[in-house]
């Protein structure tokens, strides 16, 4: 049974790999974050910035992404040199730097957290050239690509001894012209600028993880991106810059192919076999394997649910193992005729043992309870979907066949949409522009990319695992949101509701023309033209009648 379930396995696997993309260019990444520097203030971001984008590497199908955190002088040195190892075989090679940087005589340097850099004279001795990680990542084939997040306000510069009192040393990193093809150098200010260290992340660090990743995307346009971001968020004090040339063809971080490319209709199903597969095999490497080609979503979690029984169930094992092994001591012991502490330590360790084992079986039947009952949901949920398909396919057969799909996919988004407040037009089977606006302003406010192009099944997970309203309640022009209703808003007397939906109050004041006095509303404070001009429609009638009035005893008096 040993060698069948390795097969199985190995054919889950070969399965489960053959749905994803072709494998794509050999990628690698080095992220280095220096914050404990130890003879100047500590940065407070730097080791924030590099876990953050070591994760967007890694979610990005990295093949390899090396993370080091507050290194000395020798240690990135080391550093450097294991990664230039490692670029000799890759096609895509990247390294990031956040922590300080210094310019000196017009080049750019990394400064390590052991540098003292008393006197301008250390930096060549205490820090690391830029031309020498420009040296680790050349190795690499088609792209290389240096990112500095190191332009911050630099304190070892302002203390610093000038050996030569012309000697320079610039605010920033200075402008630099790669020498190799295909390389590009990204700095999170403009050369001579400092950059922001932000609160908890830079600016920059937080805009390189919301462009670089998106598949597809070629770099230049992506970094320009995070320009535009960058500048925003810093009152367009902060502009990143980029220096290097590529060649004319797209050159993405994430190839587009890291999208898959089966139909997005068919992504379910292909999840729900997958599941089913894993199910069947029951074995933790089959769950792990799941989850790796599909972290997120409904049948993810009914995943994570199984893997924690495999876990209680070994935990289990282990506690009676334990508990035996403990019981034959004690029957040893006591067959040898052992010491009475010796044998009531034993005791107590046998007792303790079994106690382990009846919390990890308790344990176990817990997980076992809650997979079966995730198990039983998710049946009725498909049986229900299933019944509700049917019944669409009774009432309209040639709209549900159609070519273009089951259209029972954009009325169930629809009705999600309008569960989660977003979606306030009608509920059926067309995924139209109204539709598209609905799940755009879901994007908005759950902080979401879903495709609003089309209906897919992933977007629908991803709605049906919102709980709650997510986009707030709007209400119509004299309307305020009271909970999840919409009341009308009642002025008390002497005020009138204005357009930005506020009482504000009013003064009725006449002026003598003649015989005739014309009441006039004045408003304290500002009154919008269109509620003006509704009103004016509203008494018009009775000022022309007024007015015919006043002529008709003109003409009779002659007074006119």
């Amino acid at each position: 049974m040993g060698v069948i379930r390795q097969i199985m396995v190995l054919v889950f696997l070969a399965l489960l790999l053959g749905c994803g993309p072709a494998i794509a260019d050999n990628r690698i990444a080095l992220v280095i974050g220096n914050s404990a520097y130890k003879n100047v203030p500590t940065l407070k971001n730097p080791a924030n910035d590099a876990t953050l984008l070591a994760a967007m590497f890694k979610n990005a199908g990295f093949e390899t992404v090396t993370i080091k955190l507050d290194l000395g002088i020798s240690e990135m040195r080391k550093t450097l040199r294991e990664f230039g190892m490692t670029a000799r075989g890759a096609d895509i090679a990247v390294i990031y730097y956040a922590g300080h940087g210094i310019e000196f005589e017009g080049n750019n340097y990394l400064i390590p957290i052991d540098a003292t850099l008393e006197t301008d004279a250390d930096v060549l001795d205490e820090t690391l050239s830029l031309d020498r990680v420009l040296f680790a990542v050349e190795p690499a084939r088609k792209l290389r690509l240096i990112i500095l997040d190191a332009c911050r306000e630099n304190p070892f510069a302002r203390t610093m001894k000038r050996t030569i009192a012309t000697r320079a040393i610039g605010r920033g990193l200075a402008k630099v012209e790669p020498s190799g093809p295909n390389t590009l150098i990204s700095f999170a200010a403009k050369a001579g600028y400092t950059a922001s260290d932000g609160i908890k992340n830079s600016p920059f660090a937080t805009a390189l993880v919301e462009h670089l990743p998106e598949p597809g995307l070629d770099l230049r346009k992506a970094f320009g991106f995070v320009r535009d971001e960058v500048l925003e968020s810093t009152s367009n004090e902060q502009e990143p810059y980029v220096f290097g040339t590529l060649g004319g063809d797209d050159v993405p971080l994430v190839p587009a192919k890291a999208l898959g490319g089966a139909p997005q209709a068919s992504s379910s199903q292909d999840i729900r076999r997958d599941y089913e597969l894993a199910l069947h095999l029951g074995t933790r490497e089959g769950w792990n394997t799941f989850l790796a080609q599909y972290p997120n979503g409904f049948y993810s979690n009914l995943a994570k649910g199984e893997l924690s029984k495999i876990e209680a169930e070994e935990a289990r094992a282990a506690a009676a193992e334990k508990a035996r092994l403990a019981e034959e001591e004690k029957a040893r012991l006591a067959a040898e005729g052992a010491k009475q502490a010796e044998l009531a330590k034993a005791e107590a360790a046998a007792r303790a043992a079994e106690d382990a084992r009846l919390a990890a079986e308790k344990a176990k039947q817990r997980e076992v309870e809650k997979a079966a009952a995730a198990e039983q949901a998710r049946a009725a949920s498909e049986s229900v979907a299933a019944e509700t398909k049917q019944q669409l396919a009774a009432l309209s057969p040639s709209t549900t066949n159609s070519d273009h799909g089951d259209t029972d996919l954009p009325r169930a988004l629809n009705a999600e949409l309008r569960r989660l407040g977003c979606n306030t037009g009608a509920v059926d089977g067309n995924w139209n522009a109204a539709s598209q606006n609905a799940l755009d302003l879901f994007n908005k406010y759950a902080g979401m990319k879903l495709d609003v192009r089309t209906a897919s099944a992933d977007a629908l997970d991803v709605l049906k695992s919102k709980t709650g309203r997510v986009c707030p309640l709007i209400c119509d022009r004299g309307f305020r949101a009271d909970g999840e209703r919409c009341v009308r808003i009642v002025c008390r007397s002497g005020y009138a509701l204005t357009d930005e939906n506020t009482c504000e109050k009013t003064e009725t004041k006449t002026v003598a023309k003649g015989k005739r006095e014309a009441p006039t509303r004045t408003v304290e404070t500002r009154a919008s033209a269109s509620a003006f001009a509704t009103q004016a429609a509203s008494t018009k009638p009775v000022m022309n009648q007024r007015g015919n009035a006043y002529r008709a005893g003109c003409r009779m008096s002659g007074n006119c």
